[in-house]
């Protein structure tokens, strides 16, 4: 579909949940691309099957192939190919695959088109309640205790909203150590975005944990923070 010269890689955002969450641009990018690079090439699928997009040749490109692979997609689109590439969820490049391919477009001159989309940072940030004037993303936090604690202690003190994604795994420590560092400060987790079981959890960390202590712990989260 694309002339020698008018090839590109276009990083387009797919649903955190909900699969309609597409843009009408986004379906039309991924319906003319002459491939489709995806993180997990099952998963996305699915969502194509979902909006009718068939017959496309599909290459995986993932964080343990990303360093490996970007130069080989950069140079399909030098030679006139329009690439589509997605993650599992949300923005690529985005705690995802594509800061590597991005910076293989740039240092080979080749053209990256980057379309809005879906994000759980900004969903979260919005339905927080907390202010959104200031805020830092700080993706995944850390397995480790102390480096969260400095995360969070850091994102506290900057007197910004703090936001980070947390395994369900690991949010009950998360909330204990929030409430040791900042036990008044305004806290929201929000979780399952967009989807079924969408929930957000507001108040200070010790009311959090409680709530969770009491109901379990489910399903993808984003936790938020501000002193107030």
């Amino acid at each position: 579909m694309s002339e020698v010269s008018g090839g590109k890689i276009a990083l387009v955002p797919t649903p955190i949940g909900n699969l309609g969450d597409i843009t009408l641009r986004a379906i039309e990018v991924l319906r003319e691309a002459d491939r489709i690079a995806c993180e997990d090439t099952r998963r996305s699928g699915i969502l194509l099957s979902h909006h009718g997009i068939s017959g496309k040749s599909l290459t995986s490109l993932h964080e343990h192939n990303e360093t490996r692979r970007a130069p080989e997609l950069v140079a399909a689109a030098a030679a006139g190919e329009v690439i589509a590439f997605i993650s599992d969820a949300g923005m690529p490049g985005v705690s995802d695959p594509g800061y590597r391919l991005v910076q293989a477009c740039l240092d080979a001159d080749v053209d990256v088109e980057v379309l809005p989309g879906p994000s759980a940072v900004l969903t979260a940030l919005i339905g927080s309640g907390l202010p959104c004037h200031a805020f830092r993303f700080g993706g995944f936090l850390s397995v480790k205790s102390g480096k969260r604690r400095t995360a969070m202690s850091n994102a506290i003190e900057s007197g910004e909203t703090g936001i980070f994604f947390e395994s369900p795994h690991r949010i009950m420590s998360t909330l204990e150590i929030l409430k040791e560092i900042a036990p008044e400060a305004k806290v929201c987790v929000a979780r399952e975005l967009t989807k079924k079981f969408e929930t957000y959890h507001r108040g200070t960390a010790g009311e959090i944990l409680e709530w969770f202590q009491t109901n379990g712990t489910k399903g993808e989260m984003v936790i938020l923070m501000n002193k107030g």
